[in-house]
């Protein structure tokens, strides 16, 4: 049997990583400035590849198919598994719900003046309609898919960015121009979660681990390339937002709550930006539907083992319905009610994301020190840098909420 090409493994960790909310980094880290920025990225991109790896090394013991539910009530018991169900079902159906509300906007103004002219629910139930055939089909096709969505966001940046790398300026990027706010480390709190949600692909581990065929090698190998590519992709739009508009003039873009419209205008003070603009849609609605595959194809897989669904034509279409009704219900009531739930998800994210997968692999090599085939880099002092991590950004975020909740 043919296996799955390593690439189309990499596209769906990529698609799944790089999502629209890469625009907000440059807004959410103004305050560490660059090269605050700069490690804070590496910082969370280490800290959650690893524990997407201790995901992979779990996942390997378990049966094929076997997602968060198997591997979390077996090692840690009925306690974290409702825990850890509650903050991965919030999470993935909050970004589920997002994504279908954001691509049917995004949808309705590209068809908009022409013959398939829609509204915005129309623009939802067809980008929602579209998406779900691929993950319902196969994970083959949510990998062509997401293949084909990741070149398109590669050509879309590169026009997006390559005339805005050209125009940094050092004095900019490294704020020796003394504008604004003196002080860096105390806007920490603020950055760290955003690059936290930045990096959250790990919904596709028990995928993959399945499409591969617990070919660990693989599926560690489409982990890494993936998220470097999220990686890379996120530090050069960082230089070159941060190269070319001055710390002090991100006040305004963050009093908006970093729309992106309103960083193009500030932009627009200092460079030619309308030839960003198209690009940048472009770039958004490739970002927004790759991840919204990635995501509900975690989703999907995660509802099948929960309610054991078998394969069959008749198990995913049950599995799909209640993977994808919930949020295009919510989506179809309240198109635009997303944006108070969705600041909240941050916290889930950063239980099942990094505190699970660390107790995970902490109890599995208790429970089984003879492994299962793969072992991740570190042994136990990595297993405690990622718990630290985990709190550390789940601090951040309970300062953030009670100071400006």
């Amino acid at each position: 049997m043919k296996q799955p090409s390593l690439l189309g493994g990499a596209m769906i960790v990529a698609g799944t990583t790089i999502g629209a909310g890469m625009l907000a980094n440059p807004t959410a880290t103004s305050g560490v400035w660059f090269v605050g920025a700069v490690l804070a990225l590496i910082y969370t991109w280490g800290c959650m590849t690893a524990s997407g790896l201790m995901l992979l090394e779990v996942n390997m013991y378990y049966p094929e198919g076997a997602s968060f539910y198997t591997m979390v009530r077996d090692l840690l018991g009925r306690g974290w598994n409702r825990i850890n169900g509650l903050a991965m079902a919030f999470t993935l159906y909050i970004l589920t719900y997002a994504y279908i509300t954001s691509g049917g906007g995004i949808t309705e103004r590209l068809l908009s003046g022409s013959t398939l002219q829609v509204s915005h629910s129309g623009g939802e139930l067809l980008f929602c309609g579209v998406l779900t055939f691929a993950v319902w089909l196969s994970t083959k096709a949510v990998d062509r898919f997401s293949t084909v969505l990741i070149g398109g966001m590669v050509i879309a940046f590169f026009f997006s960015t390559a005339g805005m790398l050209s125009g940094v300026k050092a004095e900019i990027l490294f704020n020796t121009l003394g504008e604004g706010d003196s002080h860096y480390l105390r806007y920490l709190w603020v950055a760290l979660p955003v690059c936290l949600v930045s990096f959250g692909f790990h919904c596709n581990v028990p995928s993959l681990t399945k499409y591969y065929h617990k070919d660990a090698k693989k599926v560690s190998r489409a982990i890494l390339i993936g998220t470097g590519l999220a990686l890379l992709m996120y530090l050069l739009w960082q230089t070159a937002v941060q190269g070319n508009l001055p710390r002090g003039a991100f006040a305004e873009v963050t009093a908006k709550g970093g729309d992106v419209a309103t960083l193009l205008e500030a932009l627009g003070h200092y460079i030619r930006v309308d030839y960003v603009a198209p690009a940048l849609d472009f770039f958004a609605y490739m970002a927004i539907a790759s991840s919204f595959l990635g995501v509900t194809l975690g989703l999907f897989d995660y509802i099948a083992d929960l309610f054991k669904f078998n394969g069959s034509l008749w198990g995913r279409t049950k599995t799909a319905l209640v993977t994808f009704l919930p949020p295009l219900a919510m989506s179809l009531l309240y198109p635009y009610g997303f944006v108070k739930a969705i600041g909240y998800a941050g916290l889930a994210v950063a239980i099942w994301t990094v505190i699970v997968p660390a107790l995970l692999v902490r109890a599995f090599r208790k429970r089984h020190p003879e492994g299962a085939g793969y072992r991740v880099w570190g042994g136990e002092v990595v297993i405690w840098l990622v718990l630290a991590f985990g709190l550390l950004n789940i601090l951040a975020m309970l300062k953030t909420l009670i100071f400006n909740g």
